[in-house]
């Protein structure tokens, strides 16, 4: 196993790596998929990323391969404002099992310190199924969340810090806070503010409430608790925040899905991971 920096012709390859992790473990829809290995892991955002001076890329090379050495795990990170970010990680799902994540992760995290990183967080996409527990592993918590905007997708990424850090993140470029009720309030169709709280309408004109700080994840967007009370005492269900239905049904192992648009949630193992991906 060997950890180095790719080559500006290797971005199919990483590509290739990205696609297969996240198809196998991203609540994400084929398109999505599709959306983000194209803006993110094309040949010419890689290119752009291997000449950038405060992004950090490296490679897993495994020597497994049957016609010689092929990239197994990829790791991305970035340097700002005194900040290290870790915030991708890839582990081709046929070389897993073999610590390569984590060789990854505590590679980048050592680099990005050398390189002047005073901390280091991680960033992980809230539809990594995974990747949550994943992190949790090496000690860091969940600080909080961003919502950025990725080949047209708005997705919700969740911020993991060492538990003893007490200082502001950096805001990164082109995010905002998933918790500015302001933003959430305007991206959620067919919602509205009642005295101070979010609202929407079941179809036979009754108000429910919208509880913004109790979500589970989506594979198009998150679903939030609703309920008939402005005290939050009666739960009448859950909202979809994609296309704002309420007809959203739980089947068996806690998942949910969206009658109207398939928006769907499975509830995560609770198995822990050698090898994952953010």
């Amino acid at each position: 196993m060997e950890i180095r920096e790719p080559k500006a012709d290797e971005a199919a390859r990483i590509r290739e790596v990205v696609d297969s992790s996240m198809t196998t473990s991203f609540r994400l829809s084929p398109g999505q998929i599709d959306g983000i290995t194209d803006d993110q892991f094309g040949d010419d955002s890689v290119t752009e990323k291997i000449d950038d001076e405060d992004t950090l890329l490296h490679v897993v090379e495994s020597g497994e391969d049957i016609e010689g050495t092929t990239i197994a795990g990829f790791v991305e990170g970035r340097l700002e404002d005194g900040w290290g970010e870790v915030n991708w990680l890839f582990v081709d799902p046929e070389h897993r099992g073999q610590g390569i994540g984590t060789e990854l992760y505590e590679t980048a995290t050592e680099t990005l310190r050398e390189r002047g990183a005073e901390h280091v967080y991680v960033t992980v996409l809230e539809a990594n199924i995974e990747g949550h527990q994943y992190v949790e592993q090496f000690g860091l918590e969940h600080d909080g969340d961003r919502r950025i905007e990725v080949a047209g997708e708005s997705l919700v990424k969740y911020v993991y810090t060492d538990s003893d850090v007490d200082v502001d993140l950096p805001t990164e470029s082109g995010a905002e806070s998933a918790d500015d009720e302001d933003a959430k309030t305007d991206e959620l169709p067919d919602t509205e503010t009642t005295d101070g709280q979010l609202t929407t309408t079941t179809d036979d004109g009754e108000t429910v409430y919208v509880a913004r700080d109790e979500d589970e994840s989506g594979t198009a967007a998150p679903f939030f608790v609703t309920y008939e009370d402005e005290d939050h005492a009666e739960q009448y269900g859950f909202y979809c925040a994609n296309c704002g239905s309420l007809d959203v049904s739980m089947a068996e192992m806690d998942r949910l899905e969206c009658s109207d648009c398939g928006n769907e949630h499975a509830e995560r193992s609770e198995e822990s991971y050698d090898d994952s991906h953010l």
